[in-house]
Formats: C-alpha cells, structure tokens, sequence
C-alpha cells in the first residue's frame, strides 16, 4: 500500500511539475520567456499547409509584431497597408478563433514608411497577468486589460519622427514597460508606469552620429535610425539593459536611465536583439546596416564609459544578420542572413560552418530541443541540429513568407506569416 501511495503520489507530483512547465512556456514578449528566442520542450519538425496544422487564420492588413502568448490568448497587432488603422487582434490558441479585433489607432496623415521592409504594425506587445502592453510608436502606445479588452490607460503624446516606420518592441522591468523611439529626429528610451502610464524616466542617446562624414545632412533619418529592442542582464550586483541602435550600443540603468557604458561603430539602422551567454558572461550584439559586424562583450562590474578598447572581445563580419535577430545554444552562435545559415564558436568567435539554408532572413532563429527554426522572407523553414556540424533535419514551407519572428508554446508552432497565423502540431 505504502508503494502504490507513494506511485500515486510521484504521478501527482509531476502533473503538477507537468502543468507549471507548461504554462511557463507561454511567450510573453519579442523572443519568448529568455528574450532570447529558446523554448525548453520539443516543437514539431516536419509540416506543410497540409501536414501538420491545426489551424489557419488569414489576418487582415499588414503587420510583423510577433505574437505574444498568455493563458491560451495569442495578441498582435496589425495595421492598414497606408496606416490609416491600427489594430489589435486577439486568437484564441486552441482553435483559432478571433476573440478580439479592435481599431485602437484612427490615423489622419500616416507618415510614410520609405521602406517596403515594414510596416505601421512592427512592434512586438508584452504580456504579463491581466495585462497588455501595446505600442505603434508615435501613433500611440496602450496598456489593455486582458479579461476585459478595456483600455486601462494611453500615451499619444510620445513622439518621434520614424522615418521608415518603428521597429523596436516594448519590454517591461520590474514595474516599468520601456519605450524605444529611434527615430530621424530624436532617439531616446523612455519607462513608463505599468500602473498609471505616467513617464518615469526618459533617457535621450548622447551619441555622436558623424552625419557629415558619411556625406549625408546632419539631420539625415537613416543614419539616426534604429530598430532594436532592449535586453536586460545582471552584471554583478547591478541590473543593465543593453540596446543597441545607430552608431552606437549603450546600457543603461533601467531604474533610472543613467548611462553606464558605451561602444561606437560606423553603421546604422539595427534590428537585431541583443544575446547573453550566461557560461561566458558575454553579450552579443548587432551593429546594423553597412558592412554591418557581431561583436562580442565580455560583461564585468567595472564597465564604465567606452569600452570598445577593453571589453570587446571578438568582431565578425561575413554573414552578419540584417535584421535577424541570432540565438545561442550550447555555446554556439547560430546566425542567418542572405539565405546562409552560419555557426559561430561564441568563446572565440571561429567560423565553424557556413551553409545554405533558405533566403532572405528577417524573422529571428527559434532554438528548441537541440534544434535551429530558420524561418526566411519566402516561407520557408529550414531546421538544422544545434552543433558544431552543419546537419538539416527537416525543410519545411508555408503559402507565404515570414517576417514576424515564431512563437512557441504548449508544444506548437505559433508562425505568423505576410497573410495567416498560424498553430503548427507534431
């Protein structure tokens, strides 16, 4: 008897280890749980548009906010081609229905985006508990109750001039969501009470952006431009949050905003986020567009100022991302762009294989169960093994390409394409 209670007891035990597994692996931000883009379960492999889907959803406008995903509640948001509508859209996770599909922005004038690459509806929300965190950039940023689909509060009075449009998603610290405008004519962070909306702090980029010597105007957007989203890591006993943009990558104190170190380059317009190698205690981050390189930080306390001269320790630059955001596993930098898919010793920043998997890259590298989703601008997915030689396990399409990087949770596939949403099974 003793025996069989103590059976009964193990199975009720990892039910409930089972469950809260489960629902920590809901994505509540741009690159999930780590903001990192890595899913601690397996995820199918092999599907189609008729193999392995569980349903379909087309989604009106154009958009490539990732999904955030929270107690079977999947968020984005969408606009009108133009601009002159920004919306909010809520899917249930189960079957695909539309719980919510809500105009939270009527725009009069949209300014134009001057690049096909995006769209009025690039941003990434948050999620937490009862609450969710929106932004369009200078349209409008939101806090929406998730039970009710009320709006709790709205800034419209944030303003940038984006140039080809916003890109950086929002993040959230402690009871902070942070704000990145990167725009042409002013580039700033700025943290915002998740209670009331209210401005806390606003952090203005002290960069030095050098315009003349590029031969551009001293007002020129696109060398001014940034699209990356925050990363938060602790170093010693301090908290730092990391974004890189035009010119140059800073950290800040995200409780305060104040400066704490810096490094300059020569490039521009970013997207990728930043990665973190607990193991190495190295950050990695993306200097843009224009022979655009990765370098490799190594992160102490005594971080002060420039420290391009003490700190980095590797640069790359053949196959550096555009837009894709990499991912590190195992002490490996998995990294995409122009249809290669590349594989970085993180310590030492070797090469150790470069091959040909897919095209175009934007949307960001999935890592799950010792496997790389390289989802590219066609449609196409390859996934390759997480290790030091260049193996495919699978090749895989859908009916249109991806620009919103994927989502996991509860063992599926959540893949936003140009038209449809959506649930990939095993």
């Amino acid at each position: 008897m003793k025996s069989q209670f103590s059976l009964i007891a193990g199975i009720a035990i990892l039910s409930v280890a089972t469950a809260f597994t489960t629902a920590r692996a809901d994505w509540p931000e741009f690159r999930g749980p780590s903001a990192q883009g890595i899913y601690e379960a397996a995820l199918p492999t092999e599907w189609s548009e008729d193999k392995n889907i569980t349903w379909k959803k087309k989604i009106h406008g154009l958009g490539w906010s990732t999904p955030v995903i929270l107690n079977g509640k999947a968020w984005f948001t969408t606009a009108a081609e133009r601009g002159e509508t920004l919306s909010l859209i809520c899917i249930d996770t189960k079957n695909g229905d539309v719980l919510l599909d809500k105009v939270l922005v009527t725009v009069d004038n949209p300014a134009p985006l001057n690049n096909k690459m995006n769209t009025y509806a690039t941003p990434s929300p948050v999620i937490e508990e009862g609450r969710l965190y929106v932004s369009f950039g200078s349209p409008g940023t939101f806090c929406i109750n998730t039970e009710t689909f009320e709006t709790i509060w709205q800034r419209r009075d944030i303003s940038a001039s984006h140039w080809r449009g916003s890109g950086s998603s929002l993040v959230t610290w402690n009871d902070l969501v942070v704000l990145t405008h990167d725009g042409a004519d002013q580039q700033y962070h700025m943290a915002l009470s998740k209670e009331t909306g209210k401005t806390v702090w606003r952090a203005d980029r002290t960069t030095n952006y050098d315009d003349e010597k590029e031969g551009r105007p001293a007002n020129s957007g696109d060398m001014r431009k940034g699209y990356s989203t925050p990363f938060f890591v602790k170093v010693g006993d301090q908290h730092q949050m990391i974004c890189n943009s035009a010119k140059a990558c800073w950290a800040y104190d995200p409780a305060t905003g104040a400066e704490i170190w810096n490094v300059h380059y020569p490039t521009h317009s970013p997207s990728s986020r930043t990665v973190y190698s607990e193991a190495l205690g190295m950050v990695f981050i993306n200097t843009g567009l224009g022979k655009a390189e990765v370098w490799a930080i190594k992160l102490d306390s005594d971080m002060k100022g420039d420290i391009a001269e003490t700190h980095v320790k590797w640069k790359l630059l053949k196959r550096t991302p555009k837009r894709s955001s990499p991912v590190i596993v195992d002490g490996l930098f998995f990294m995409a762009n122009d249809g290669v898919i590349s594989c970085v010793d993180a310590e030492s920043g070797e090469v150790l294989w470069a091959e040909r998997g897919g095209k175009d890259y934007s949307a960001s590298l999935l890592a799950a169960d010792g496997k790389i989703y390289c989802f590219d601008e066609e449609g196409g997915c390859t996934v390759v093994k997480a290790a030091r030689e260049f193996e495919v396990i699978s090749e895989n399409h859908l009916d249109s390409g991806m620009m919103a990087s994927p989502v996991a949770s509860d063992g599926s596939l959540f893949v936003r394409t140009k038209k449809h949403l959506y649930r990939i099974e095993g």
